[in-house]
């Protein structure tokens, strides 16, 4: 074998070794490559014949259409709308679900209690809900909050149930056996060793609230990213709607790159360990 089969070799083992980290430029590297590759295959798409133009315009148009957008018709205003829909009702989802998904983790006879009635509403899906919140809100913010709302709340809790479980019993049995009460141990024991554990999870929650912000602004809606991509689709803008979609990919890339250096501010010794 010569030395250079040797460390091509060697460079694909350290590339496809199970869980091994492999460097910043190389990361960097392959990240920027699978984009250069789908933009790649979208702007060939039309001139191959692939697809209609009427229907998937190509990466320059859609990027005229997000100048435009931004530029002449204060679209600006809809996407500060539309982060603040997510934010306002993910903070209050996170302030339902953080305590209730630790307590009934914590406590089986919270658990008991609570997570019939949890387990039921993960089922059943948001949207259904849309007609009865116009009913009962009317056609302002009022039902499009309620709506992300109803749309993370309950899988958060239900979550988060499950990593409060997993935090090591010899933790908890330690805290008694120095004196400890139950709540001393909740404040003190499992808050802050399930607390890593719920900040990932607010930060998956938060992609599937992303997920359901066109939902909750296609209905009843003169704002907002959805409202923006829905009037497109009278006129059969699609290089609008898919403007608006380029949007709502970046803003939450943007939220989930803000959760990862709060993960890594808050607990820095879990990415130390992690190396």
């Amino acid at each position: 074998m010569t030395d250079k089969q040797a460390s091509n070799r060697a460079q694909k083992k350290l590339w496809f070794e199970f869980k091994k980290p492999i460097s910043l430029p190389v990361t960097v590297a392959l990240g920027v490559s699978m984009w250069v590759i789908f933009f790649g295959l979208w702007e060939l798409s039309v001139p191959m014949g692939w697809v209609t133009e009427l229907l998937v315009p190509g990466p320059t148009k859609v990027l005229s259409a997000l100048y435009n957008l931004f530029v002449e018709r204060n679209f600006l205003s809809d996407v500060g709308v539309s982060i603040y829909r997510i934010i306002v009702s993910f903070i209050a989802a996170c302030a339902f679900a953080i305590p209730l998904g630790i307590l009934m983790g914590a406590f089986r006879a919270v658990e008991a209690f609570f997570n019939p009635f949890v387990s039921a509403w993960r089922y059943l899906p948001a949207p259904s809900f849309i007609p009865i919140l116009l009913m009962w809100f009317g056609t302002g913010d009022a039902p499009k909050l309620a709506l992300l709302f109803i749309g993370v709340v309950w899988f958060m809790a239900t979550i988060i149930m499950d990593h409060t479980k997993n935090v090591r019993t010899e933790f908890i049995e330690t805290s008694q056996t120095l004196g400890g009460n139950r709540w001393q141990i909740l404040r003190t024991v499992v808050i802050p060793a399930v607390m890593p554990d719920v900040v990932t999870t607010m930060r998956q929650m938060l992609a599937v609230s992303w997920t359901y912000l066109v939902i909750a602004e296609i209905v009843a809606s003169t704002n907002g990213i959805g409202a923006m991509m829905m009037r497109a689709k009278r006129f059969i803008h699609t290089d609008e709607i898919i403007a608006g979609i380029i949007v709502i990919g970046i803003l939450g890339l943007v939220f989930d790159y803000l959760f990862r250096a709060l993960h890594r501010a808050m607990f820095p010794y879990i990415e130390e360990h992690g190396r």
